[in-house]
Order: C-alpha cells, then structure tokens, then sequence
C-alpha cells in the first residue's frame, strides 16, 4: 500500500490565463467600439490604411510588413483609442519571438580602426605637401602684401561706420505693421448671416481629426486639422460635427464663441443651428 498522494493528485494545473487573455486585436477592437470610432474615423486619424486596420483587428500582422511595422501600427492604434500601449506591445512580442535585437556595431568601429593604418604612408606624405605650399603661401604673401595691410584695414574700418548706423535705423519701423494687422478670424464671424448657422473650427492647442456635414448629411470636410489651422463652415439649416481630440479644439458659432470646456482627447458629436450656439 502506498501512501502519498495519488498519480493524478500529482499532474500538474493547467495555466489558463493565456488562454483567457484576449488578443490583441479583440482589445484593439472592443476599445474602438467603446470610444464610438468607426474603422474610416480611426484610419483617418491615424493615416493606418483601412485594410490593414481590419487585419490587425483580425490577428492578422502579415500585411503590416515586419514585427517594427507592426508595432509600430500597434502603439498608433492603441492611442487613438485612448489604450496604453506598452501592454500590448509586451503581448506581441511574447507571442511573436521578443523584441528585435539591435544590430551590433562593433565592427563598424573595428573597420574605422583599422582603415588609417593600412593608408598612413600616404596621409604622411600629403601633410608633408600642404605643409611645403602653406610655407610658401605664407612667405609670398608676407613678401608682395606686406604694404596692402594697413590700406585694406582702413577700407575695412572706415566702412563699418555706415554700415552699423544703417542696420540700426529700420528697427522702429518693425512693429507698425503687426500692431495695425486686424484679426482675419473675428472679422469673418462678426460677418456671419443671421439667416444661416456658421460655424468656425480651430486648432490652436494641437491637431485632431474632424468631420463636418450639413443637414442633407452632405460632408462638407473629413480630414485632420494641424495646430494653428481653422476651418469655416456654412448651412441654412444646421451643422453636424464629429470632433477626434475635442480638446485641441476651439469653436465659434454664429458669432459666438463656445466655452465648453472639452477634455483633451475626449470624442464629440456636436450640432448646432441657427441663432444663439446650442449644442443639438
């Protein structure tokens, strides 16, 4: 009789948790359709093209072109729904051989090393030329020259009088121009008609993605707005807005300006009508 535990109390548990972690692209995915993203929105803010977006989401890492492609498509995607990347990142490179190792570079050094001892005879024997012409140069020039020295300094002396007092004198006139220079962007919404709702959209905090459409569902634009950019839109009814970084954003409607106060990163759908600026 045998005492202990039995065969089958000693085989060992089965590690479930890599089968219970999702992948990469079902995380990917199911972030998306929580931030309320479509694929096009996503590839647009991203410059990902759709077909590779759609693998990723699928497992598929081949069209990426390469584990850095790859990875690099991983950590943009992983921010543009709001996802910290370095988790995901570490699941890739388990599942996929680690991380790429770097190239060595010793023997870059190695061959630089190397290089001038092979060719020291002739790096001697053309210091040794340049040498002889410095010489030369030197004694033809302290021989023939030697009187034009005191000529050329008083040339030189004598022209940088005008020359400073010049550089100096347009230096008040600089600031007119910037002083008398209207503000292009509230001229045109004091501008806007009143039988119609105009809505500005700006970018002075940084870039994000926006989409604008009309009341017929018209897209007026759909693209990526860089800092310091501003876009004017116009309809006789009203306009629908989808906002990628809300808080990079800053809209005036009808001649007003909006203080809601956007977060950083944050997705709005906005629309607004004619009269006072009321978010529909």
């Amino acid at each position: 009789m045998s005492i202990g535990n039995s065969p089958e109390d000693e085989r060992p548990f089965e590690d479930v948790s890599e089968e219970a972690r999702p992948s990469i692209g079902r995380v990917l995915k199911d972030a998306r359709l929580a931030a309320g993203l479509t694929v096009d929105e996503v590839s647009a803010a991203t410059r990902v093209r759709i077909a590779i977006l759609h693998a990723i989401e699928a497992d598929d890492f081949a069209p990426c072109g390469g584990d850095v492609y790859a990875r690099g498509h991983i950590r943009t995607l992983a921010r543009a729904v709001h996802l910290d990347p370095a988790p995901l990142l570490a699941q890739y490179d388990a599942e996929h051989g680690g991380r790429p190792a770097p190239t060595p570079a010793a023997p870059l050094f190695e061959a630089e090393r190397i290089r001038p001892e092979r060719r020291g005879p002739n790096w001697t024997a053309a210091m040794v030329a340049a040498i002889v012409v410095v010489v030369g140069f030197v004694g033809f020039t302290a021989f023939k020259g030697g009187g034009s020295d005191s000529s050329a300094k008083s040339h030189v002396a004598e022209g940088s009088t005008p020359s400073t007092s010049k550089a100096a004198s347009p230096t008040p006139k600089s600031g007119k121009p910037a002083d008398q220079k209207p503000a292009p962007s509230d001229s045109a919404i004091a501008a806007a008609p009143q039988d119609k709702v105009t809505v500005q959209v700006s970018a002075p905090n940084g870039r994000s993605w926006i989409s604008a459409k009309d009341h017929n569902g018209r897209m007026l634009f759909d693209g990526l707005l860089n800092k310091g950019e501003s876009k004017t839109f116009q309809d006789s009814t009203k306009i629908n807005l989808i906002l990628g970084d809300a808080g990079a954003i800053q809209l005036y409607v009808n001649g007003k300006k909006i203080e809601d106060q956007f977060q950083p990163g944050a997705v709005e759908r906005l629309t607004y009508t004619k009269g006072d600026p009321q978010v529909g």
